[in-house]
């Protein structure tokens, strides 16, 4: 395999933030009925980690409490997301089917590299129908480290990958883009910060102008589809 596309998922193909505060709310309105939290839910401070793993957030959100606490709390949170997924709470960003199909008549596979939970991914992938496009999807979860960087490294290996894209909204995605030699495209959409979207290659904010760069970088050897 030589070219191909990997996608962050939370920010990039699917608008988290549809169903990322209703999920917190219930998270924490859970907590303080066992009385584990007082005050407001930290809706705030969350936008501000998205990208990162999930134990990272919950280290953030609940600084002083112990690892039980924060395993109840990203078990709630989890549950809560596929919940709202399912019933049709959340959404993909525009031109996502588009590109997708895009893609596939170009013989260019596609692949999802997220540190969100495999259960949660399979979820968004089921209601809006994607397996047909993709090739594979990788979880944070497969890699012991919890590094982006690496979970790309082993897509790239598993997958024969001699040139790729990322396609992502955080500095997660960009640098596992440019330690494995891959070309970074910031998504500048909900959770995308300014200070972050500068060490992107390229900077878009709509997903149809993928077509042009795909184009660009891969003109001397797309195949299309008969």
């Amino acid at each position: 395999m030589k070219n191909a596309v990997i996608f962050d998922m939370d920010g990039t193909l699917f608008q988290t933030d549809k169903i990322l505060e209703i999920s917190l709310v219930d998270t924490f309105d859970k907590l303080r009925m066992k009385d584990l939290w007082i005050g407001l839910t930290p809706i705030d401070k969350y936008k501000q980690i998205m990208g990162v793993p999930l134990p990272v957030v919950w280290e953030n959100l609940l600084p002083d409490h112990s690892d039980e606490v924060r395993i109840y709390a990203n078990d709630i949170f989890h549950q809560k997301l596929v919940e709202n997924i399912e019933v049709g709470n959340g959404g993909l960003y525009p031109n996502v089917i588009e590109i997708f199909e895009f893609l596939s008549k170009k013989n260019i596979p596609i692949f999802i590299a997220s540190n969100g939970l495999t259960e949660y991914l399979n979820a968004i992938i089921k209601f809006y129908q994607l397996n047909h496009w993709l090739m594979d999807v990788y979880s944070i979860q497969q890699i012991e480290s919890l590094d982006k960087t690496e979970l790309v490294k082993n897509i790239i290996e598993t997958h024969s990958i001699e040139d790729g894209i990322v396609v992502g909204d955080r500095l997660s995605d960009f640098n596992a883009a440019k330690e494995n030699a891959l070309l970074a495209v910031g998504c500048k959409f909900d959770f995308a910060q300014e200070e972050e979207l500068i060490e992107a290659d390229i900077i878009i904010d709509n997903l149809i102008l993928l077509k042009e760069i795909i184009e660009e970088r891969y003109k001397h050897n797309l195949i299309a589809n008969p």
